[in-house]
């Protein structure tokens, strides 16, 4: 099966959003990305789709974030929220391929690190280890090992610890 990544167009809209709702089981992340390319946060290069046969089998968004520390210092890093692949593709590397896609973007435009709350056997299988190792913690409580980090560039975390602070849109989600 041959898959194919690319950046977002408007014309994939609604698309991304049924396939979002349909693999979520619920409206929230579909309204999120939506709600997201208008943010600041939006970064339109790491919105992205994998194309089978010319229709959108998943899409993985990354997002800007900051990390503050005690002192009040503030660090740019990534989200990866969300990430969805349509039912028929599932298990079949798609997911895997968007998200080395989205990280190698990601490294390219100069972002340093991503963070994502996820499922830990899967997400480790592309270095993210626990936020904690470095120091950094959600905003919300939720079990250490599904929020993640990973050094897109060696040591970028290593004088960076403190807590994240999403964009204001996932407050809805």
């Amino acid at each position: 099966m041959r898959v194919d990544i690319r950046e977002e167009t408007r014309e994939d809209q609604s698309s991304i959003h049924r396939l979002l709702a349909e693999a979520f089981g619920r409206e929230n992340e579909a309204g999120l990305v939506d709600k997201l390319r208008n943010s600041p946060a939006y970064i339109p290069e790491l919105s992205l789709v994998a194309l089978v046969d010319g229709s959108i089998a998943g899409h993985i968004l990354f997002t800007k974030n900051r990390i503050i520390n005690e002192d009040g210092s503030q660090f740019e890093s990534l989200s990866l929220a969300p990430l969805a692949v349509g039912a028929t593709f599932q298990k079949k590397g798609v997911g895997k391929q968007l998200i080395g896609a989205g990280l190698t973007r990601a490294k390219v435009l100069g972002y340093s690190s991503v963070l994502v709350l996820g499922h830990e056997h899967y997400y480790q299988k592309f270095g993210f280890l626990p936020a904690d190792t470095w120091h950094i913690v959600p905003p919300f409580k939720v079990p250490r090992n599904v929020f993640m980090a990973l050094e897109l560039s060696p040591q970028s975390l290593r004088h960076i610890s403190g807590t994240v602070i999403f964009p204001k849109e996932f407050d809805q989600v």
